[in-house]
């Protein structure tokens, strides 16, 4: 089985914002979000219109990311390619 090998990159982060920051600040919806684990910066995923999780990997390189649903605790690496659930709550649902 593949593992994340770009935890080292995982910082303690807080969300920076309650939504999409780009859908927010566009005035547009989103399906789920994605919350950025070297920055804290909350996208929205992929079934959203504006993919804004993928995008910001695709503009800053920050490899990890995790779902910023309530309840939800698995995380993704976009260059590993690899999900997995993490033991603790996420920011915010502690």
């Amino acid at each position: 089985m593949a593992a994340c090998t770009h935890r080292d990159r995982i910082k303690p982060v807080t969300p920076r914002t309650q939504g999409c920051e780009e859908c927010l600040a566009a005035g547009t919806r989103w399906v789920a979000l994605r919350m950025c684990l070297e920055c804290g910066h909350v996208g929205c995923c992929d079934s959203s219109p504006g993919r804004h999780a993928t995008a910001h990997f695709m503009a800053t390189g920050h490899p990890v990311m995790q779902s910023a649903e309530p309840g939800q605790t698995w995380r993704w690496c976009y260059l590993d390619e690899v999900r997995w659930v993490d033991e603790a709550p996420p920011p915010g649902d502690q």
